[in-house]
This record gives structure tokens, C-alpha cells and sequence, in this order.
């Protein structure tokens, strides 16, 4: 179906979004084309999205400058990457008020999961359903709408991960791990007093309203990795190790906080020294979970540790810290808020490690466009109401575009597409690394879709000319640049992806 075709009769909103017919405010023959080897259009949809990149102007334009000063008298534009012409953008392209259209490999902090302007997701915005939880945006836990189970064994909980049956639903990515630490607590705290039966007593409801132990428990922590992000809030930002910026001036807890495994690449020719790094990393977190002064209930990773640089482990290290959890009585979140939702060619990344038993919790956020974290054991629900409660409790209209989402990634096989596309990418930068020494260091992600990174020695400046390149790529870590296309990222799009990053490295060298 054509996105043309998709807005045609679907009542009046989103109908202020152009066709993709009439998109491109300057025909791609006027602009700066790149002279890819690979120009056609979409597999997924006819005429939605461009034939490749093309730039017109310096990125900021002139109209885009003009419009970021205006913006900045009233908003802090200082971490400002590009202003976006969401009208314009299309599929794998981001666009400008300057008419420049980039691939986007960068993809809104790796948020967007099927594509800019989706026909499928534009049709699913117009729903009845969708209206009703835009203009009736319900209290959910003490209001939800009569469907609310229908929408979310339809959506949310069709995905979820193995032995995880039940979600509480959140705002964004900070939100679900500051509730997941939240029932982690609660758990240990329930566990200690003897079952969910159990009345709090008068001294820790007392204490609790002074911040102090018994009823606040102050003796439990949140055992969380080095160069690992959670998120910003006050028990996330606490668990977040990644940059000094993000911490610097907010109070934080004192809880505990493991190395984790600095693999050293390519992998097959320092198998001897990562198994050690990773023996060493289990031995300390089992040495923390034992002995630190304020003993962790829980312990939170990402299955590939995103903002800290693209940090990878095997499956083995993730099967050895679920036994290591396990035995000690110590729950296990994993973080799958930039990982999850098929970009490592599996729906869930954990699914690579063929674990013998399943994370205690799984957060979600980002592809997924609502937020919240997976569970199974029915004991991490509070004994009491209002315990884990707010007044959104999540998003309806939220969980209906996850819903429309993974019927889009069901309908094409977008999972299974991903991991092959990710296969073919990989190997082209294998061989762009090839042909430039020491431009394309660390290569990592193979067998992991597209999620794949790499080290630059000149990795901002290199982020910064891909734009004048035709790409939109982002960075993690000092050095890293990190890959996060879209599940429609085909090989064409590759193919376009390795050549720009040849042109920035060839302006490098």
C-alpha cells in the first residue's frame, strides 16, 4: 500500500502530513545527490521514502539557523543535533527546513522502529481507539479503559519475554528502571518480613515518614556496571556510570558498582584474555553482592551497555551472572531500553544468551514507544494499592502505536530482516576497515543485527562531517560511533551508509 493511499479517507487527523509524493520541498535533481551505487526505493512501501541522501546546504541551513534562534529563547538548544522537518521525513531519511534529507542511522536515540511517517502507523494513529486515548488520557491505575487488557495482550504482552507474563506500564526508559528498582525493593523488604500477609508495623511507617530506617530501607542497593546508563532519574541516575555530565550536582545513593568486561577485538583472536576479563567481572560482582556495606537486592545490566561506549560481553559472562544471582537471592534486571525490540536480530537481546531461567525483569522503552518492565513471579506486585502507582501509569495511545508497531514487524518479518541486514553490514565495514587502517577500530556487533559500532581516533569530528556526507550517525562512549538504523534498513541502505562513511574517512586521512 502506498503512503499516498494511506492517509486517503482516514478522517481529518494527521491529514495536515503530506503525501510522500509531495514530501521533498526541492526535487532531488536540484539537490547535491550522492552518486551511491544503490538508488531505488523502498522494499516495504512504493514511493514512501527517497531514493538515498541528498544535501543541499551546510547543515544547520540558513532556515534551520533561523529557526534554532528562535527556539532558543525560549528552550536550551546547547545538545541540539539537527532540527527536523518531521513533514519531510520519510522512512529511513530525516529531513531539514532546509530541504538536506540524510540517512538516518541514528534513528531519535535509536527510537524509531519502522520508519519516519509509517503508512501503517498513520493509519493506526487515526484509530477510534487511538483518538479516544489522546483526548480521554486516562488515570490508568485508578481508571482504566474497559479494553485495557484486550490492548495489552494485543500489544505489549504478545511480545514479552519468555517466563515473563505480567508488565507495569510507564512514561520512558528512566521511568521503567526507577519502578523495577522500586518492586525490587519492596520484594526484599516482603521477603525479609516474612510474605506479602505481613502489616508493616507502627515504627516503620513512622521512620518511613522521616527517611530513615526501619520503613525507608536504607541498608539495599541496586548493584549496577561500570560505563553502564539506566537513565536520569534519582535511583537510575544513581545506577548510570556513563559520563560525569550526566551525574554531576544531584544527590546519589551509595550503591555498589562492578567492572564490566572490556573485551579486546576481533574476538576470535583474544578468546584467553576476554574469558579472563569476564571471570574477573563475575567475581566481583559475587564478591559485591556478598560483601558490600549496603547489600544489593538487585542487580541491573544492559545486554550491550549503549551510551558507555558499545560495550559487549559473551552469553557465557549473562549466564554466569544469572547463576550468580540466582544462588545469592539477588534479582536480575536487564535493561532493554535501547536494546530491545528487534535491532540485534532478536526481539528481546537477551535472547542471544540462552539463559537457563529467565530475568527476574526486563525494562523496555525506546522501539518500543511506551515504557514500562516485564515480569513473572506474581510477588513483585506490592502486597498493598498504591504502592507502585502515579496518575498516568503509562500511556494508552502509547501502547496502541506498539501494538501497530509489532503488527508492522510481524507482517514483514522485520526481526528476521534485520539480523540478515545486519549480517550484510557488518562485513562491508569489515572490509571499509580493511582499506583504512586504524579508521574503522574495534569493529563489534557481528551476529548481533544491526547494532554495531566501532572506534574513530577522530570520532567527533567524523560525526560531524557525515552530515555534509548524507548521514545521520550518532556516538557513544569517547570514541565509539554507533550504528542504530531502523528495522526497515535494507541493504541498499547500507550500501549507501558504508559508501558516505568512506567519503568522511577519505576527508579524515
Amino acid at each position: 500500500m502506498m503512503a499516498s493511499r494511506a492517509l486517503r479517507g482516514r478522517g481529518s487527523l494527521l491529514r495536515s502530513i503530506p503525501s510522500s509524493a509531495t514530501r521533498a520541498a526541492v526535487p532531488l535533481e536540484a539537490r547535491r545527490q550522492f552518486s551511491c551505487s544503490t538508488r531505488k526505493m523502498s522494499s516495504f512501501y512504493s514511493s514512501w521514502e527517497p531514493e538515498g541522501p541528498s544535501v543541499k546546504t551546510e547543515i544547520p541551513g540558513p532556515k534551520a539557523k533561523a529557526e534554532i534562534a528562535k527556539l532558543n529563547e525560549v528552550f536550551d538548544t546547547r545538545s541540539l543535533n539537527m532540527l527536523t522537518d518531521y513533514y519531510k521525513s520519510a522512512g529511513n531519511y530525516i529531513a531539514d527546513p532546509d530541504g538536506n534529507i540524510l540517512l538516518d542511522v541514528y534513528a531519535q536515540i535509536a527510537s524509531i522502529p519502522v520508519g519516519y511517517n509509517n503508512p501503517s502507523l498513520i493509519k493506526a494513529a487515526q484509530s477510534p481507539q487511538m483518538i479516544q486515548g489522546l483526548i480521554n488520557r486516562p488515570a490508568l491505575g485508578n481508571f482504566p479503559p474497559h479494553d485495557w487488557a484486550d490492548v495489552l495482550k494485543a500489544g505489549i504482552l504478545k511480545v514479552a519475554p519468555k517466563g515473563l507474563n505480567q508488565v507495569f506500564t510507564a512514561m520512558a526508559g528512566s521511568d521503567a528502571n526507577e519502578t523495577a528498582y522500586k518492586a525490587a525493593f519492596m520484594y526484599r523488604r516482603q521477603q525479609e518480613r516474612g510474605g506479602a500477609h505481613v502489616e508493616f508495623t507502627e515504627e516503620e511507617m513512622s521512620s518511613a515518614m522521616l527517611n530513615q530506617s526501619p520503613g525507608a530501607s536504607q541498608n539495599l542497593s541496586i548493584l549496577s556496571f561500570k560505563t553502564g546508563f539506566h537513565g536520569r532519574l534519582f535511583g537510575s541516575l544513581s545506577t548510570t556510570r556513563s559520563k560525569p555530565i550526566h551525574k554531576l550536582d544531584i544527590p546519589a545513593f551509595d550503591w555498589p558498582q562492578a567492572t564490566f568486561p572490556q573485551l579486546k577485538y576481533p574476538l576470535d583472536q583474544h578468546v584467553e584474555e576476554n574469558a579472563a576479563a569476564e571471570k574477573a567481572a563475575l567475581e566481583e560482582v559475587e564478591h559485591l553482592i556478598k560483601n558490600y556495606h549496603v547489600p544489593p537486592c538487585a542487580v541491573v545490566v544492559e545486554p550491550i551497555q549503549s551510551e558507555g561506549g558499545d560495550n559487549h560481553a559473551s552469553p557465557a559472562f549473562f549466564r554466569g551472572l544469572r547463576e550468580i544471582t540466582k544462588k545469592n537471592n539477588v534479582l536480575l534486571i536487564v535493561d532493554e531500553v535501547q536494546t530491545g525490540v528487534g535491532a540485534t536480530g532478536k526481539f528481546w537481546a537477551h535472547e542471544h544468551w540462552d539463559l537457563p531461567s529467565p530475568p527476574d525483569m526486563v525494562t523496555f522503552s525506546k522501539k518500543a514507544q511506551t515504557a514500562g518492565y516485564y515480569f513473572g513471579n506474581p510477588e513483585l506486585r506490592p502486597n498493598k494499592p498504591y504502592r507502585q502507582f502515579n496518575t498516568w501509569m503509562g500511556d494508552p495511545a502509547r501502547a496502541l502505536l506498539f501494538k501497530g508497531i509489532i503488527e508492522e514487524i510481524e507482517k514483514f518479518g522485520l526481526v528476521e530482516h534485520t539480523a540478515k541486514v545486519g549480517d550484510y553490514l557488518y562485513k562491508r565495514l569489515e572490509e571499509l576497515g580493511g582499506r583504512y587502517k586504524g579508521q574503522v577500530e574495534n569493529l563489534r556487533g557481528k551476529g548481533m543485527g544491526t547494532f554495531i559500532a566501532f572506534d574513530n581516533p577522530k570520532r567527533d569530528e567524523f560525526l560531524k562531517r557525515a552530515k555534509a556526507e548524507g548521514v545521520n550517525i550518532g556516538g557513544s562512549g569517547e570514541r565509539a560511533v554507533r550504528l542504530r538504523p531502523m528495522l526497515v534498513f535494507e541493504e541498499k541502505h547500507a550500501d549507501q551508509l558504508v559508501e558516505g562513511l568512506e567519503r568522511v574517512i577519505k576527508s579524515l586521512v
